[in-house]
């Protein structure tokens, strides 16, 4: 028999929102990190240039096409391709030599000896963009929500994305859900929904607390999406809309209170002067006729107010 919290989380939406699946084919792709067509290119570029140059000067030395200059040249041709590199204005390559971190290298050209030296790692300096979400997530009144996020950030350090951690972009990753997760779980769903800027602030600093020891720094993070039972949505309009109901009639007497004030106060400055309260039923009167659409019947005793007596 399924408990309570069991049942609550069965009303959550079963799949993530659209919107975070369209943000999973936009989050900035890890084949930055080793892939690089242009150099690629270039290093094709350059065995064909050295292979060419040394079959040329074997050619000219022995005036025949031979096995030994073919070989000579592939050979020469895959050591100028592995010495010689570049790397994009925004790249950063690590070098090991040996095994050992030897150097950080870029952006341009650059060279390594080859089958000494190796390119660890191509590190991707720009700003990159990392979809998150925390699903069926309980927060600290047993609500369960499904929030949505996107987190910014940069490699500032190649050596230390290259040596503290395997893969930093599932690093980060995974770093983020969880500090999602744990934002919302000391959080009730009123300071979730309503408090969003500051959720964002903790969980970039959590975030910002672990991936700084592995040269990452967060620049954003963005709550996007809270998405709770649609059972939940229709309780909480009916509770907003009970507090507006009681905030217009908190008014409304507020209003009636005043104004009993202010009648009181009239009442008053009435009982003391009796040439007021006259004037001001004449100014009754006077309104009822200009704006009224019916007949005025006015009693014979009121007629008196017009006739002043000398005493």
């Amino acid at each position: 028999m399924k408990t309570q919290q069991n049942q609550a989380q069965d009303t959550v939406q079963a799949k993530p929102t659209a919107s975070h699946h369209r943000l999973e084919k936009m989050n900035s792709p890890k084949g930055h990190q080793t892939n690089n067509n242009a150099s690629n290119v270039f290093s094709i570029f350059i065995a064909c240039i050295a292979f060419c140059i040394a079959f040329g000067v074997f050619y000219a030395f022995e005036g025949t096409v031979s096995m030994l200059g073919i070989t000579v040249s592939f050979i020469i041709a895959v050591i100028a391709a592995c010495s010689l590199h570049i790397a994009s204005e925004w790249e950063r390559a690590v070098i090991l030599r040996l095994g050992r971190l030897n150097r950080v290298a870029g952006p341009g050209f650059f060279l390594t000896i080859p089958f000494i030296e190796h390119i660890s790692l191509r590190a991707d300096l720009r700003m990159m963009m990392t979809s998150f979400s925390a699903e069926e997530t309980l927060t600290s009144d047993l609500v369960p929500v499904n929030v949505d996020a996107v987190l910014f950030w940069m490699v500032w350090d190649a050596q230390k994305a290259c040596t503290e951690v395997e893969d930093y972009h599932d690093a980060v990753a995974l770093t983020a859900q969880t500090a999602l997760r744990e934002a919302i779980g000391r959080r009730q769903l009123a300071d979730v929904t309503t408090h969003r800027d500051q959720l964002d602030a903790e969980i970039n600093s959590s975030i910002e607390s672990k991936t700084s020891a592995w040269g990452v720094s967060i620049v954003s993070v963005e709550i996007r999406d809270i998405v709770i039972p649609k059972e939940l949505q229709d309780v909480m309009a009916a509770t907003a809309a009970a507090e507006r109901q009681k905030d217009s009639r908190i008014v409304l007497a507020e209003v009636e209170a005043d104004i009993a004030e202010m009648l009181v106060e009239a009442a008053e400055v009435y009982h003391k002067d009796e040439l007021a309260f006259e004037l001001r039923s004449l100014h009754l009167l006077s309104e009822g006729v200009n704006h009224g659409k019916g007949t005025l019947v006015v009693p014979s005793s009121f007629s008196e107010g017009f006739n002043k007596q000398d005493k």
